[in-house]
C-alpha cells in the first residue's frame, strides 16, 4: 500500500498510454496526467515519465475490441512519441530501457449512466467523492482513471521491456507480492485459489461464471485460459497443461514482452492498416494460443461463432505461436501473475458499484479501511470548513464549505460548497455548489451548480447530474439508483427531455478541456455569490 500512496516517490511507469474515445479527450488526459499523477517529483533530464494519449479512430462502429485496440493504440502512441519527443518508443521497449502501461478507457459507459454524460462522454474522468491535492496546493476530486494509474504503477519496476495493459475503471490492491521476474512472453493477472482445483472448489468459488486462468504444476508455471465452463469441461479443455496446480478468476489485465507485442502487431498488420475488424484478447489471442483446436472450437461455438471461422483463426494463431517460440525460446508463452485470493478489488464501471464502493469511505471493516488508506483518508472530515454543520460520526466530508445544516450517517460528500446542506443517509454528493443542497436518502448528486434561492433538491434514491456544453449552458439529467443505464439507455426517463443515448450522441467530440474550465467558472461564480 505504501508503494501506491507515496507522494514523495510515486511508483510510475516510464510511459503511460491512454486510449480514449476522441482527440479532445486525448488532449485532456495528456495535459492532466502530465501535470498531475504522472508528474515525477524528481528533476528529470530525459523524456520520462511520458504521457501519450491517443483516440481509437477505428473504421467500424463496433470498435477494435481490446485486442486490436491495444495494438492500434500502441502503434499510434509510437507515432506521437516520435513526433512530439523524437523517441523511438518501440525500440526503447525492445531494448528493455523502459516500462510502459496502456489504459483502455474508450466506450460509452452505459452501465454507469448518467455520470459519464456529465463529463461529456469522458468516462474515465468521472470523479470520486474523495479529493487529492494538486500541484498548486488546492484540492479537487480524484478521477477514476487517476486512481487506477496511481494503483497500477507498483508493477512498473518488474516490467521493463514490457507493455502492461489495464482497464480504466478498476482498482485492485494485491495481497500477493507485486515485484516479480516475468517468466512468460504474456502474463495475465488473476486471483489464484490456494486449494487444488477440485470439482467442489470449482462449485464453491463459482468459477463457472468467470474467465478462469489455470496454472500447471512443476517449475514452468505455464497457464491457459477457459471461460464460463464447469469443472469437467475445464479439465478436458486444459488437458494439455498436465497437472493443474492452481486456478482462479482472471482480472483481464495483462502484460506482454516487447517481442510478443511486435509479433502481434506484425501478425495483424493488415487489420491495423485498414482499421477494420474486432478482436478481443481473451477469445482471440489468449485462448487460441493456449487451448487445443477442438476445445477452442467447442468454447467459441458456445458464443455462436462458426466452427470454420474459429478453426481458421486457431490455425493462424498456432502458426504465429510456433514460429515465435522457435525464435524466442527464452520465455514461456503464457503465464500468470497472482494478485492474491484475498486481494481487494473496486470496480467503478457500473452505477451500483460506483455507489457501493464509494460508500465504503464511510463504512467500517478491513476493505473500507484499505480503501481509505489508498485514497489518503486520515479523518472523516478533511480540508473542510463546516463548523456550523452537524456531521454524523460515520459520514465523510472532504474539501467542503458550508455554513449550516447536517450530514447524515454513512453519507459521502466532496467538493461541496453551500450556505446550507441537508444530506441524507448514504447519499453521495460530488462537486456541487448552490445556496442550499438537499439530498434525500441514498441520492447521488454530481457536478451540479445552481445560483437560485431554492438551490438543489433531490428525493430519496434520485440521481441528478448536470451536462454542460462549451458555451457554459447546462441541462439536468436524472435517473434513479436502482436503474441500470445500460437497460434504460434508449429510454427517456421521468424528468428528462432526452434519453441517455441521445445525450451521448449530443456529447460526441465535445471539447472536454474547455467544458471543464466553463464548469469550474460556474462553480466559482455560484460559490462566490453566497459568500464562500
Amino acid at each position: 500500500m505504501s508503494a501506491m500512496t507515496s507522494t514523495t516517490n510515486p511508483a510510475l511507469f516510464d510511459v503511460t498510454i491512454i486510449c480514449t474515445t476522441d482527440d479532445f479527450q486525448a488532449t485532456y488526459w495528456m495535459e492532466r496526467l502530465s501535470s498531475g499523477v504522472c508528474k515525477s517529483s524528481a528533476d528529470s533530464t530525459n523524456n520520462y515519465p511520458m504521457v501519450l494519449a491517443v483516440s481509437e479512430d477505428w473504421n467500424s462502429s463496433a470498435g477494435a475490441g481490446n485486442g486490436l485496440g491495444t495494438l492500434y493504440a500502441f502503434t499510434k502512441a509510437c507515432n506521437v512519441a516520435k513526433g512530439k519527443y523524437g523517441v523511438d518508443l518501440a525500440q526503447e521497449l525492445m531494448d528493455g530501457k523502459i516500462s510502459a502501461a496502456l489504459y483502455h478507457t474508450a466506450g460509452k459507459g452505459t452501465r454507469l449512466a448518467p455520470l459519464p454524460a456529465s463529463e461529456n462522454n469522458n468516462k474515465p474522468g468521472v470523479k470520486l467523492p474523495v479529493c487529492h491535492q494538486l500541484a498548486d496546493g488546492s484540492y479537487e476530486p480524484i478521477t477514476v482513471l487517476e486512481a487506477v494509474v496511481r494503483q497500477t504503477g507498483i508493477y512498473a519496476s518488474s516490467r521493463s521491456g514490457r507493455l502492461s495493459v489495464f482497464w480504466g475503471d478498476q482498482i485492485f490492491v494485491p495481497t500477493a507480492p507485486f515485484k516479480y521476474t516475468p517468466t512468460h512472453h504474456v502474463d495475465i493477472m488473476c486471483t489464484l485459489e490456494e486449494e487444488p482445483p477440485t470439482e467442489q472448489v470449482w462449485v464453491d468459488k463459482g468459477l463457472e461464471k468467470y474467465g478462469v486462468i489455470a496454472v500447471s504444476g512443476g517449475g514452468k508455471g505455464d497457464a491457459a485460459q477457459v471461460e464460463k465452463v464447469d469443472h469437467p469441461t475445464a479439465m478436458r479443455m486444459l488437458k494439455n497443461l498436465g497437472d493443474i496446480a492452481r486456478v482462479g478468476p482472471s482480472l483481464g489485465s495483462f502484460s506482454v514482452s516487447a517481442k510478443m507485442l511486435q509479433a502481434l502487431c506484425d501478425e495483424f498488420s493488415s487489420e491495423l492498416a485498414e482499421k477494420d475488424g474486432k478482436l478481443d484478447t481473451d477469445p482471440h489471442f489468449w485462448m487460441p494460443l493456449t487451448l487445443p483446436q477442438d476445445e477452442y472450437l467447442s468454447l467459441m461455438s458456445q458464443k455462436g461463432v462458426d466452427d470454420e471461422e474459429s478453426r481458421s483463426h486457431h490455425v493462424r494463431m498456432s502458426k504465429m505461436k510456433d514460429s515465435f517460440l522457435a525464435a524466442n525460446p527464452e520465455l514461456g508463452m503464457f503465464g500468470s501473475v497472482d494478485v492474491g485470493s484475498n486481494a481487494c478489488w473496486w470496480d467503478y464501471g457500473q452505477l451500483k458499484l460506483y455507489i457501493a464502493n464509494n460508500l465504503k469511505l464511510s463504512e467500517e471493516g478491513d476493505d473500507a479501511n484499505l480503501l481509505r488508506r489508498f485514497f489518503g483518508v486520515t479523518g472523516r472530515t478533511m480540508n473542510s470548513e463546516v463548523s456550523g454543520v452537524t456531521v454524523d460520526d460515520s459520514a465523510s466530508v472532504f474539501s467542503c464549505k458550508a455554513k449550516s445544516g447536517s450530514v447524515a450517517s454513512n453519507a459521502v460528500i466532496a467538493a461541496v460548497e453551500a450556505e446550507e446542506i441537508q444530506i441524507g443517509d448514504g447519499a453521495i454528493v460530488v462537486n456541487c455548489a448552490a445556496k442550499k443542497i438537499i439530498a434525500g436518502k441514498g441520492a447521488v448528486l454530481y457536478n451540479l451548480v445552481s445560483d437560485t434561492v431554492d438551490g438543489i433538491m433531490a428525493e430519496d434514491g434520485d440521481v441528478i447530474v448536470s451536462v454542460t456544453d462549451t458555451k457554459g449552458s447546462s441541462m439536468l439529467l436524472r435517473s434513479k439508483t436502482n436503474v441500470c443505464g445500460g437497460q434504460a439507455w434508449k429510454q427517456v426517463l421521468d424528468g428528462n427531455d432526452m434519453s441517455f443515448e441521445e445525450v451521448h450522441n449530443q456529447n460526441k467530440d465535445a471539447d472536454v478541456s474547455n467544458i471543464e474550465k466553463k464548469r469550474k467558472e460556474l462553480y466559482k461564480k455560484a460559490s462566490s455569490s453566497f459568500g464562500l
